[in-house]
C-alpha cells in the first residue's frame, strides 16, 4: 500500500447516511449517483473515495480504452469490434475524479479535427466518461462546474452512453458509472433540473459530540502516522464489506417489490408533491437495493422509509432559496395512509437487517417516527412591529437632509430613531440588467461574452494550438490554392496554415453587488418591504444567471459588508431578510465601501465583470449629497457597469436619485418599474441608459 493506501470505509465515524447512500448504489448503479452536501472538513471526499476500493474486482478487454466488458462488448466501441475469444483481463473498478477546472474535451473526449481534416484520420482521444465506465465518477464542487459540463455528465449517467459530436464526426461508447458529486452549499446551489438528476442526496455535518470528534482526530492522525498499518487493522472489516456488497449485487434480481410496497413509495412522492416521476422511480430502486443489502427478498416498510429519506429532500425545493428537507412526521403520516401494514416490517422481523460488520449504516439508518425533520421557519420574525403607513409628508426637506417620517402612534423612523426589522414583500420577474460589451468571464447567463460553448460568431487563425475548428472558414481558406497545390480529384488539399478557429459567444456571470440603503427613511410607507422583496427579486435571477452575488449596506455613520462576493445567493437572501433598518444615511460611505469591495474582487478575479445595484432614495442626511456626488463620479470614472434603483415614493419627489445616477453614469429605473411585467417585454437596462 505505501503512499497510496486511503482510508479505509469502516473506519470512518458516524457519517451513517451518507454510508448508506453509498452503499445503495454500490449494489445498485441504476439508482442514479449520490450529492453529497454539507461544509468543508466534513470527511466527504475521504469516504467516497474509501468506497472505490470496496467494489469488486472486474474483467475488461485486453488493451480496450474504454474498459468493454469481454461477455458483452460494447458493439460500437471506438476500440472494437472485439472478437468473441478477447483476451479478458482483471483490474480492480476505478476511481476517476473530475476536477472543477475541465474542459468539455477533458470530460467527454476529443476528435482530432486537425488530422480528420489534413490527414484523413478518424483518431479520438477517450475522456474521463470512457476512464469511468463500470467504475466511479467522483466530482468535487460538483455545483462549481459549468451547467453545460453538469448537463454532459448526468446525460451520460442516465443513458449508459456518451455521444461526441464535432463538425459532422461522430463517436459513441458506454459509459456507465457510479456518480458522486459533493458539494459546499455556502459556494452556491446546483439549478434544480440539475439536482433532480442525482438519484440521492445525503446532508453531512461534523459531529458536536466531543468524544465522537476525539476519536475521529484520533483515527486520522493514525492513519497519518502510518498508512499502512493503520490500513491493516480494519483490513478483515473491509473484506467483509466488499462480500457484502458482492452479494447484494447478486441478491438484488430476485428481490421483490410488492403491490403494496409500491402503493408506498408512490403516495410518499404524491405527499411530498415533487415533479415529475423521477422519483418513485428512484425511491423503488433504492428501496430494492437497500432490501438486497439488508438480506431480504423483498421491500418491507423500513426500506421505502429510509429510500424516501434519501431520494426525496432535494427534489421538494419550490424556491432555490429552500434548503433541501424532509419532514420526518408527514413521511410517518404518508406511509400510515398507505397502509404501513407490511409483514416484512423491523417489527415483524426478529433477525433484523442483518448488515455485516463494517455496514453499520444499513440497520438503523431509519429516523425515529415524529422527528423534527429539520423543517425551517417560513421566515424571519417581523421583530420591528407593523409595517409602517405613514401620512402624506409635509414640505419636502432641503436637498441632502431625510427629515422625520412621522407615523400615527410612532416616533420618527429617520434620525436616531429606532431600528426595525421588515419582512420581504412578494417577489417578481424582473429587468434583465446587463454588462456592456463582450466579456470573457465565468460562463453563465447574463451578459455577452466570448465563451467555449454557445453559438458560432465568426472565425479566426489559430494561435499554437487549434482550438474547435470553423469547418466552413477553413474550406474557404484552403480554396483559392487548390490548383496550386495540383489538387488530383479526390478533395480537398488542407495545410496547417487553412485551419480557422471557430469563435463562440454565448454568456457570462457577472458579480452582482447591492449596495442597499438601510437608513429610517426607508422604513416609512412600507418602502423597506418593497425593497426587499425587489432585492430578492433580483438574488433569484442572479441565481438563475450563475452571478456572484454580495451585499453592502448602510446606515447611521457607517456602511458595511453583510456578504462578501460568493455564489451563495442563499446567504445573501438570508442576509437581506434579517437586514434592520433605522438611523441617519451615509450615502458617500455606501458607495465607498462598494467600490472598495469592487476593487478587492478585481484582484482576485480579473475576468469577472462587476454590475453594482445602488437601491436608495438618494438622500445623504449623513456626509451630505455632494460628497455622495463625488464619491458616484469616482465609481463612474472606473467604468462600472451601474444601475440605481430609484425608492423614492410620494406626490413630492427631489430626484437625488437621478443626480446619482448621473454621477455614476448608470440605468435608473424606479422600484415600481423594476419588474419586467411593467414592460413590454424584457430590456436590457444597461442599453437603456445608451
Amino acid at each position: 500500500m505505501g503512499a497510496t493506501a486511503r482510508y479505509p470505509f469502516t473506519a470512518v465515524v458516524g457519517m451513517d447516511d451518507l454510508k448508506l447512500a453509498l452503499l445503495v448504489n454500490a449494489v445498485s448503479p441504476a439508482v442514479g449517483g449520490v450529492l453529497v452536501r454539507g461544509e468543508k472538513g466534513t470527511a466527504k471526499s475521504t469516504v467516497v473515495r474509501a468506497l472505490a476500493a470496496l467494489l469488486p474486482e472486474l474483467d475488461a478487454v485486453a488493451g480496450c480504452r474504454f474498459g468493454c466488458d469481454p461477455a458483452a462488448p460494447d458493439p460500437e466501441c471506438p476500440d472494437g469490434p472485439h472478437p468473441a475469444d478477447a483476451v479478458p483481463e482483471r483490474r480492480p473498478a476505478r476511481l476517476v475524479e473530475l476536477p472543477v477546472g475541465a474542459s468539455e474535451d477533458r470530460l467527454v473526449g476529443s476528435l482530432d479535427i486537425e488530422r480528420a481534416l489534413t490527414e484523413g484520420v478518424k483518431a479520438f482521444e477517450p475522456g474521463l466518461l470512457a476512464a469511468a465506465h463500470r467504475g466511479v465518477l467522483y466530482v468535487d464542487e460538483v455545483n462549481l462546474l459549468h451547467d453545460h459540463l453538469v448537463d454532459l455528465m448526468l446525460d451520460a449517467a442516465a443513458m449508459g452512453t456518451s455521444h461526441v459530436e464535432r463538425e459532422g464526426v461522430s463517436v459513441r461508447h458506454a459509459a456507465r458509472f457510479l456518480l458522486v458529486g459533493t458539494m459546499n452549499p455556502e459556494e452556491g446551489e446546483l439549478r434544480p433540473q440539475l439536482l433532480d438528476r442525482f438519484g440521492l442526496t445525503v446532508e453531512v455535518a461534523a459531529t458536536r459530540d466531543p468524544g465522537q470528534r476525539a476519536e475521529v482526530v484520533r483515527r486520522r492522525l493514525a492513519f497519518e502516522t502510518d498508512p499502512e498499518a493503520f490500513a491493516v487493522r480494519y483490513a478483515t472489516e473491509e473484506r467483509e464489506l466488499a462480500r457484502h456488497i458482492l452479494a447484494a449485487r447478486k441478491r438484488l434480481p430476485g428481490v421483490v417489490l410488492t403491490d403494496a410496497a409500491l402503493r408506498q413509495v408512490t403516495a410518499v412522492c404524491a405527499a411530498f408533491e415533487v415533479d415529475g416521476l423521477r422519483a418513485d422511480i428512484v425511491t423503488a430502486r433504492t428501496a430494492m437495493a437497500l432490501a438486497a443489502w439488508r438480506d431480504r427478498t423483498e421491500v418491507s416498510a423500513e426500506d421505502v422509509r429510509d429510500a424516501a429519506r434519501l431520494a426525496l429532500p432535494h427534489r421538494r425545493r419550490r424556491d432555490p432559496f429552500d434548503a433541501p428537507d424532509l419532514d420526518e412526521d408527514r413521511l410517518s403520516e404518508a406511509l400510515s395512509q398507505a397502509g404501513e401494514d407490511d409483514p416484512k416490517g423491523p417489527e415483524d422481523d426478529p433477525d433484523g437487517p442483518g448488515s455485516p460488520d463494517g455496514g453499520d449504516s444499513g440497520g438503523d439508518g431509519g429516523a425515529p417516527d415524529g422527528g423534527d425533520g429539520g423543517a425551517d421557519p417560513s421566515g424571519p420574525a417581523a421583530d420591528g412591529g407593523p409595517e409602517a403607513d405613514g401620512p402624506e409628508p409635509g414640505p419636502p426637506p432641503s436637498a441632502g437632509e431625510d427629515g422625520p417620517e412621522e407615523e400615527p402612534g410612532r416616533r420618527p423612523s429617520g434620525g436616531t430613531g429606532g431600528e426595525r426589522t421588515s419582512e420581504a414583500g412578494e417577489t417578481f420577474r424582473p429587468r434583465l440588467f446587463s454588462v456592456k460589451g463582450i466579456g470573457a468571464g465565468a460562463p453563465g447567463r447574463r451578459s455577452r461574452a466570448e465563451t467555449p460553448f454557445g453559438r458560432t460568431s465568426g472565425a479566426r487563425v489559430p494561435g499554437e494550438r487549434t482550438g474547435p475548428v470553423h469547418l466552413a472558414a477553413t474550406l474557404r481558406a484552403a480554396a483559392p490554392h487548390q490548383r496550386a497545390r495540383g489538387r488530383d480529384g479526390r478533395g480537398l488539399v488542407l495545410r496547417r496554415g487553412d485551419l480557422r478557429e471557430a469563435v463562440r459567444e454565448g454568456r457570462e456571470g457577472n458579480l452582482v453587488l447591492f449596495c442597499v440603503d438601510a437608513s429610517g427613511s426607508m422604513a416609512a410607507r412600507q418602502r423597506m418591504r418593497a425593497v426587499k422583496g425587489a432585492v430578492l427579486s433580483l438574488l433569484l435571477d442572479a441565481y438563475q444567471r450563475r452571478d456572484k452575488v454580495g451585499l453592502v449596506t448602510f446606515r447611521g455613520r457607517e456602511a458595511r459588508v453583510d456578504l462578501p462576493p460568493t455564489s451563495s445567493v442563499e446567504a445573501g437572501a438570508r442576509r437581506l431578510r434579517e437586514l434592520r433598518t433605522g438611523g441617519r444615511t451615509p450615502l458617500a460611505a455606501g458607495l465607498l465601501r462598494s467600490a472598495d469591495v469592487l476593487r478587492i474582487e478585481r484582484l482576485r478575479d480579473p475576468s469577472r465583470r462587476p454590475l453594482l445595484v445602488v437601491v436608495t432614495d438618494g438622500r445623504a442626511t449623513h456626509g451630505g449629497v455632494d460628497e455622495a456626488l463625488r464619491a458616484g463620479a469616482w465609481i463612474g470614472a472606473q467604468h462600472v457597469e451601474c444601475v440605481v434603483v430609484d425608492c423614492e415614493s410620494g406626490p413630492v419627489r427631489l430626484g437625488l436619485a437621478d443626480r446619482l445616477s448621473a454621477a455614476l453614469g448608470a440605468t435608473r429605473v424606479r422600484l415600481e418599474e423594476l419588474g419586467a411585467d411593467a414592460l413590454t417585454g424584457l430590456v436590457r437596462g444597461a442599453r437603456t441608459a445608451a
